[in-house]
């Protein structure tokens, strides 16, 4: 099929800067903001029209997302809907989160990713990467079984996936060996059988600690109102 051109001002500046994105950039491809405002010039926000893409399931990415950008590069990840198509791009699929939301949201949250449990600036293991935590969209299935968008903590890993590291046995061994004999028999057995076996209370917290805060508040009202006994 093919593509309108990205100059036809006959589409919206969204429109269009999908239509660059897709053929002069390419997916997977790094481009900076002078070279979206040369492509636009005289066009008031490029930035913030090409950011409006996200909310039709674009990844475009920051230095926020991705450690390895500069500043004032952006990385074309993924196309979403064809928002030049009729009847598509109308709508959009998420409101843009406030800076007001997004403090009350690391906040309620802990100020610390909810799906691994690290703070912001805190280094990964292993690596002189410091993490950056920002808001995710989660989808969390209702009572009566829809899906709700609920907004929780992430990093800047769990968010856009894991980074290339370097693995080291030796220094894993290093550690196994300074187990006592009951530790280093417990980590044989899960090596063994190459995956650990969690207790139903641990799952139940794995799951719940990576809740958004307002799915974790009614799970603790209900515990709360039936009580522990």
């Amino acid at each position: 099929m093919v593509l309108p051109s990205w100059t036809d001002e006959k589409f919206g500046t969204m429109k269009r800067a999908g239509l660059w994105l897709v053929t002069v950039i390419g997916e997977g491809s790094v481009f900076t903001k002078d070279e979206l405002r040369q492509a636009f010039p005289g066009v008031s926000q490029i930035d913030r029209r090409m950011r409006d893409l996200r909310d039709h399931g674009w990844q475009i990415d920051t230095n926020r997302e991705d450690v390895t950008l500069e500043p004032f590069e952006q990385r074309f990840v993924r196309q979403g809907e064809p928002v030049w198509e009729p009847g598509k791009g109308r709508t959009k699929s998420a409101v843009p989160i406030t800076a007001t939301q997004r403090r009350d949201i690391m906040t309620k949250d802990g100020n610390f990713c909810r799906s691994c449990g690290i703070s912001g600036g805190q280094t990964y293991a292993g690596t002189y990467e410091f993490a950056q935590l920002d808001i995710a969209r989660r989808q969390v299935r209702q009572p009566d079984g829809a899906l709700k968008v609920e907004l929780v903590t992430e990093c800047n890993r769990c968010r856009v996936g894991g980074r290339q590291l370097t693995a080291d046995p030796a220094e894993l061994l290093a550690h196994v060996r300074q187990l006592g004999r009951l530790e280093r028999r417990v980590l044989a057995g899960w090596i063994a059988d190459d995956r650990r076996p969690f207790s139903t209370v641990e799952r139940l917290w794995a799951d719940y600690r990576s809740l958004p805060e307002e799915s974790r508040a009614k799970v603790r009202q209900v515990l709360e109102a039936e009580g522990t006994d």
